[in-house]
């Protein structure tokens, strides 16, 4: 089956193209573009027209009713770099859009395979003459900077003058919404032009703009290919170039521009000398040979990440395009990371959260752990910035990371449920350990995750202290966003002590190979006793009473607040509910203890999880898109497979059935990585254990099998599960030992292991 997302027709409300905007976005991990319509829309619409740069940022005021000491008055923001999107089309003098009387058959399709976005509609003029004509976009997966643009018009018996205009701007306006925090609430100009360069002879625009206080540059260069030849014209103007090709087609004959454009930053490239030898390397291959690049290099993705069910086919189309997704929402060159909405769109301002770590970095970890490698050297650069903000909060050593960022500095506003989150860093410790023991990367360890740990370590025994015989971590605030500022919250000290311990323990193995930062820090023998005595003596709150974990040490004692008797258009509550008014009852955003049952599994007996579940969920709105996914996967540990199957139902299709009906500003890219753990962790039961994989298969009535792959130790192990069997077989490299419903075997190339199904009763 292709991997294509198609939508055809009309009408074409403002609601549905803001949607499309999103859903047909381009990306690849550097730059992202919007899937707007090149000629725009009618003026009476809102657009948000966009192309980014991840990793490139300008810094906006953030005022603080008090500045009192520590709080943030700056926050960085993502930056609408430039609009190279812009095409107008006139055929006899007529503006051909897809808002023209005449248009028919409109069709948009990503194809996932091709790794290309092509939007095609019939058009007809005034006097009946017929024209088809198609856009395809392009940004290369294999040289980032690239993003093309082709346009065809074919004819099937119109003859007369064709005219093209492209524009290039190079300053943009970033999307606000004041009525929504989730949106930059006031308009800004970030960039200002400093040179515009043109050259009618090839027409090839550059233009630089400079951030006004980032010090930041962006560069964009923008030439064409067009065949039959026209005729062109060039206008300057101050920051932009608009070129006009003119010229005659006639019935039967296809006229094609491609527009190139080229992105690049100042973080990155020598703005002086990169962009004209990037602009020589795309000249050296036709477009054609760059579409190809671009399919080969999804083959090795989707051989590496294939995933997919039986019996739900709009399941299967969300799993693709979950999964392209966040390729290209990733950051893969150390610099960057994964913003909330990816690089379609401008919600959250594009921060990177603890979502990298928790609901996206499992997928690259088991599919393209070389990227999970990159996001790890990106927080290991960030480093220095986490060391100061942890003396900026009061800390005497170690280092706290920043709750949203993009460079490293803290941009957020409100630290009651964004600085005072301090699990961040016992997330990106999880996620270190986890890609050590699913790749063995030792050289990684050594060279960048070990210093994190030891760093996040010492913060730990700063923020904390001993209560007689107790280890207790106060005024903090765990996942759970209606709940903060607490002491001993459940997930967090479970998190630190399995963090603590899993280094204890390596620390001989790190000691053996002289890992340089043990000495940079002057790490010692003492220092390692503290974090293993402060683990053993961590407090994880426990109500005998009610026979369950506390999320902290009052979240039990508060009365419970009756969600199912507020008004559905209440939710979110916070749209609708003061902080405080929530922060005063048991209520839950999202999973917070449900979210330690699964990531710290090990931990608890089976008992002990399906009662805290039952407690927890009747207490949970769901207001976060990252909840659902891990009560699916809960559900699925305490054997409840049908409910993990409503909830997997609810979390997997977020964005293409726009459930949450806020997809028009960006895709959710955490629950894109929590379906997939929804479906690997969950129905799978996959767990990284230190010496093997561990699987727990459980199917859902409605689905006939499921089949996925991953990368385990170097080896491509491929698994299938149908009501019958469970087969694994190695496709590439050594033998990997797996367990599965608690037999263990080593399957190795040629070798497969079969194990009968094991029905629920």
């Amino acid at each position: 089956m292709s991997k294509q997302m198609i939508k055809r027709g009309f009408p074409l409300t403002n609601e549905e193209l803001r949607l499309q905007e999103t859903l047909f976005h381009t990306a690849n991990g550097y730059i992202g573009v919007r899937g707007n319509f090149e000629e725009g829309y009618p003026t009476d619409f809102v657009t948000s027209r966009g192309q980014y740069i991840n990793g490139v940022y300008d810094i906006a005021e953030m005022k603080q009713a008090e500045q009192l000491y520590g709080f943030p008055n700056k926050k960085e923001v993502i930056l609408n770099v430039a609009d190279t999107q812009t095409l107008h089309l006139y055929l006899n003098g007529e503006e051909v859009t897809a808002f023209s009387q005449g248009v028919r058959e409109l069709t948009r399709i990503l194809d996932m395979e091709k790794g290309t976005a092509l939007r095609t509609f019939d058009w007809k003029s005034k006097e009946g003459q017929a024209v088809t004509v198609s856009y395809r976009r392009m940004t290369s997966f294999v040289l980032l900077p690239l993003f093309t643009i082709e346009v065809t018009v074919t004819s099937h018996d119109f003859t007369g003058e064709i005219s093209i205009l492209s524009e290039h701007h190079g300053s943009a306006t970033n999307f606000v919404n004041p009525n929504d925090p989730r949106m930059a609430a006031e308009a800004e100009d970030y960039l200002t032009v400093t040179e515009t360069l043109y050259d009618e002879r090839e027409a090839y625009s550059k233009i630089t703009a400079e951030t006004k206080t980032s010090e930041l540059a962006v560069q964009t260069l923008v030439f064409h290919d067009v065949s039959p030849q026209l005729d062109l014209g060039l206008v300057e103007e101050s920051d932009s170039v608009p070129v006009v090709f003119d010229g005659r087609l006639t019935a039967g004959e296809t006229a094609r521009l491609v527009k190139y454009s080229l992105f690049l930053d100042s973080r990155r490239y020598n703005l002086m000398e990169d962009g004209i030898l990037l602009k020589q390397a795309v000249q050296e291959k036709t477009l054609e040979e760059w579409y190809q690049a671009q399919e080969e290099y999804l083959q090795h993705f989707w051989k590496q990440a294939e995933l997919s069910v039986g019996g739900d086919p709009l399941l299967n189309e969300s799993l693709d395009y979950s999964l392209y997704s966040l390729i290209q929402s990733t950051g893969k060159d150390g610099i960057s990371n994964i913003a909330a909405k990816g690089l379609s769109g401008e919600g959250y301002e594009g921060h990177y959260f603890w979502d990298t770590e928790i609901y996206m970095m499992p997928f690259f970890t088991l599919t393209n752990p070389e990227i999970t490698g990159k996001l790890i050297e990106f927080r290991y650069t960030i480093l220095d910035k986490a060391r100061e903000n942890a003396r900026i909060l009061g800390h005497k050593q170690g280092a706290l990371f920043p709750w949203r960022t993009i460079s490293g500095t803290e941009s957020s506003g409100y630290y009651p449920s964004g600085t005072a989150q301090y699990h961040i860093n016992s997330d990106i410790a999880y996620s270190i350990i986890q890609y050590y023991q699913a790749t063995g990367d030792l050289e990684c360890l050594i060279d960048y995750g070990g210093e994190i740990l030891i760093e996040t370590s010492r913060l730990w025994l700063d923020a904390g202290h001993y209560e007689g015989s107790r280890f207790v971590l106060n005024c903090m605030t765990g996942p759970d966003e209606y709940t903060c500022v607490v002491n001993n919250n459940y997930y967090t000290n479970q998190s630190v002590q399995y963090q603590l311990r899993w280094l204890v323990k390596h620390y001989p193995l790190l000691k053996e190979k002289n890992a340089p930062f043990l000495e940079k820090l002057a790490v010692t023998e003492e220092e390692i006793a503290a974090f293993e005595a402060a683990a053993k003596a961590m407090y994880l709150p426990y109500s005998e009473e009610l026979q369950i974990h506390a999320q902290d040490d009052s979240f039990l004692g508060k009365p419970i607040l009756p969600i199912e008797e507020l008004p559905k258009e209440n939710f979110p509550l916070l749209l609708h509910y003061h902080p405080l008014y929530l922060y005063r009852h048991q209520v839950c955003k999202q999973a917070d203890m449900v979210l330690a049952y699964f990531l710290h599994d090990e931990s608890f007996k089976t008992e002990e999880i399906e009662r805290g579940y039952t407690y927890y969920e009747k207490l949970t709105t769901h207001d976060s898109s990252l909840s659902s996914c891990i009560f699916s996967i809960v559900a699925n540990q305490i054997g409840d497979v049908e409910k993990a199957y409503r909830y997997f139902e609810e979390s997997s299709k977020i964005d293409i059935t726009n459930s949450h009906h806020n997809t028009q500003d960006g895709i959710h890219a955490a629950n894109m990585g929590g379906t997939y753990l929804g479906l690997v962790f969950g129905f799978a039961g996959l767990r990284i254990r230190e010496d093997l994989l561990e699987l727990t298969p459980r199917l859902p009535k409605k689905w006939t099998d499921c089949r996925f792959s991953i990368k385990y130790q170097g080896s491509l192990l491929h698994i299938s599960v149908d009501k019958e069997k469970i087969q694994l077989s190695v496709i590439e490299g050594a033998a990997v030992p797996v367990s599965v419903y608690g037999q263990k075997a080593v399957v190795s190339l040629g070798n497969d292991w079969e194990i009968p199904y094991r029905k629920e009763r």
